[in-house]
């Protein structure tokens, strides 16, 4: 089975809004159960569902305007005005309730990890370094201990460690990591000295070889359907272009070039665990998240000015400021994250691809 969906922005915007429409009308059948059982979320402020709440960081988002459309019309710690990627994929799943943050006051009960939790965490990395300087947060190696410690509630809940293995491995595991491991770790050159002990093959090198231990360890806790997400246009973000500037360009096409040989070796190792985990049914997809942005990039008028007061400082909204009215002809919420509505092309996206390992 291969590993991704091999399109071109060329060939696939037609084919992808021809079937948005359909993955829509399949969402809104409330009388349907899920596509899967369960769904566990990895990642960093992408995929944040609260968990940094409760850190010592000031990058966490649970103050207004955050929220502001959110079903709730609260902040929730989620680095959007309403849903994100991974909240609108399990909707399209089926999922009429979105997966509790693992890091709470109050963690998800016995029921509710059965049918999945939300690890991810706001400039978390692949490395543990990644976004510390700026505070605390849950690093991918952390996320994967806090998983062994539900998958081990979830053999006490369910009586044995084989029966806990055959529910996971009906599970969709989605993660998303690397993005912070360049924009807060290798570009921060004033708190990180990676940039100068490797250059950019060698780093994506040591990010993939990290992530792919990250991901073994995923499987030996019961992963079988596993969709990981390459890292984002991140020169796109206009907090890149306020910093950096586009010498004429739409992006920071230094950036966007930066990530190329992450992706690429992520893809290959994607590859490698299909390979090499056959006789076990897993199946890994790699997500290509350079392409689902382009695609739902084209779909914005407003594409490089965030819909919030973004702090210059930190990039997120400035507390109990006003955003923009027209918050669907906006890409960007604030200065590194999308709108609720440009996640849910992104979501769609996922979700089209998802289809081969479900």
């Amino acid at each position: 089975m291969g590993s991704r969906l091999n399109l071109h922005p060329s060939c696939c915007l037609s084919s992808f809004l021809s079937i948005i429409s359909t993955l829509l009308a399949g969402a809104a059948g409330s009388s349907r159960p899920p596509k899967v059982p369960c769904y566990f979320i990895f990642g960093d402020s992408l995929f944040d569902g609260g968990n940094n709440n409760h850190l010592n960081t000031p990058m966490k988002v649970d103050y207004s305007p955050y929220g502001v459309d959110f079903p709730s019309g609260v902040a929730t710690g989620r680095y959007s005005n309403g849903r994100n990627t991974a909240d609108i994929v399990g909707e399209l799943l089926g999922f009429k309730s979105f997966i509790p943050p693992f890091a709470t006051s109050t963690p998800p009960n016995d029921s509710e990890i059965l049918v999945g939790v939300n690890y991810a965490s706001g400039t978390a990395g692949i490395l543990v370094e990644t976004g510390k300087y700026m505070g605390e947060n849950i690093d991918m190696s952390q996320q994967v201990k806090n998983h062994e410690e539900t998958v081990s509630r979830i053999a006490q809940k369910l009586g044995s460690k084989k029966a806990a293995d055959d529910h996971l491995g009906q599970c969709l595991y989605l993660s998303n990591m690397g993005n912070n491991d360049y924009i807060a770790n290798y570009l921060e050159t004033q708190f990180s000295n990676f940039s100068k002990r490797y250059n950019p093959d060698q780093f994506a090198a040591l990010l993939v070889e990290q992530y792919s231990h990250q991901l073994v360890r995923m499987h030996e806790l019961g992963a079988r359907k596993v969709g990981v997400a390459g890292v984002n246009r991140i020169g796109c973000t206009p907090g890149a272009i306020t910093t950096y500037g586009t010498n004429g360009s739409l992006c920071v096409e230094s950036m966007n070039k930066l990530v190329v040989p992450f992706n690429n070796r992520l893809e290959s190792l994607i590859d490698n665990l299909n390979a090499r985990f056959s006789d076990s049914d897993a199946k890994f997809i790699y997500l290509d998240s350079t392409l689902a942005g382009a695609i739902a990039g084209l779909a914005f008028p407003i594409k490089s000015s965030p819909c919030c007061k973004a702090s210059p400082a930190t990039g997120i909204c400035i507390p109990n400021t006003d955003p923009c009215k027209l918050r669907r002809a906006h890409a960007y919420w604030d200065a590194f994250h999308p709108t609720e509505a440009a996640s849910r092309l992104i979501a769609l996206f996922y979700r089209w691809a998802l289809v081969r390992i479900l």
